[in-house]
C-alpha cells in the first residue's frame, strides 16, 4: 500500500471502522461462500475495519487477516480476531495456504502496473482450485481521490490482469454501494486457480 493510503487509514481510522463495520455485505458473502467447504482456511487482505473476518471466524472458517495499517490490527485483536498480520498485500509469502481469499474494497489501492504481482501473490497462496473474491470501484480512473489512491477496473481490464496472474474470473457482479450516501458501482469478482 502506498504511503497515502497509509497515512489517510491511520489518521481516519476511527471514522473509517464506524463507516463499514456495520454495513450489510450478505450479497458480497453469498457470492463467496457457494464456493467454500465448512472450515475453510481463508485470507482476508486489507481486512479494513474486520467486518468480514468476522463474520467468516463466526461461521467457522480459519481466518488470517492481513492490513498494512497498524491501528486496524489493533483494534482487530481487541476485536477478537485470531491471527492478524501486519502486511501489505504486496509484501504477502504465502504458498499454497488458503482454500479461499477476500480482497474486498482493498486490492483497489494497489497500482495498476503493480496489480498483476500481487494476483500472482494470491495465486500462490491459494491451494489448487482455491477461489478468491475481489472488488473494486466500476470505471478507468487511477490516480488520488478524495484522499487516497485508487485504481478503478472493469470486467476487461480484471480479465486481462487475472489472465497474466494465471487465474481466471468464473463469474462476476456488479453492485450498488452498500453505504449509506455512497453512489458507486462496484465490480464484484470471483476467482479461481487452476493448475
Amino acid at each position: 500500500m502506498n504511503n497515502v493510503n497509509k497515512s489517510y487509514y491511520t489518521k481516519n481510522s476511527e471514522e473509517f471502522i464506524e463507516g463499514t463495520i456495520h454495513v450489510d455485505m450478505s450479497k458480497q458473502y453469498e457470492l463467496f461462500e457457494k464456493y467454500l467447504k465448512p472450515n475453510s482456511k481463508i485470507l482476508d487482505i486489507g481486512f479494513g475495519s474486520g467486518r468480514d473476518s468476522l463474520y467468516f471466524q463466526s461461521i467457522g472458517h480459519d481466518v488470517t487477516s492481513i492490513d498494512p495499517t497498524l491501528i486496524f490490527c489493533e483494534k482487530a485483536i481487541e476485536l477478537g480476531l485470531h491471527n492478524v498480520l501486519n502486511i501489505a498485500a504486496e509484501d504477502m509469502v504465502f504458498q499454497n495456504e488458503f482454500d479461499g481469499i477476500w480482497a474486498c474494497a482493498s486490492l483497489l489501492h494497489v497500482k495498476r502496473n503493480d496489480l498483476v504481482n500481487v494476483l500472482k501473490k494470491c495465486f500462490d497462496a491459494l491451494v489448487n482450485d482455491g477461489t478468491m473474491y475481489a472488488s473494486f470501484k466500476l470505471g478507468d480512473f487511477e490516480g488520488v481521490r478524495d484522499g487516497r489512491f485508487y485504481v478503478d477496473m472493469n470486467i476487461d481490464n480484471l480479465k486481462q490482469l487475472t489472465s497474466a496472474a494465471n487465474l481466471e474470473i468464473i463469474e462476476y457482479a456488479i453492485s450498488e454501494d452498500v453505504r449509506k450516501d455512497h453512489s458507486e458501482k462496484w465490480l464484484n469478482i470471483i476467482i479461481k486457480k487452476h493448475r
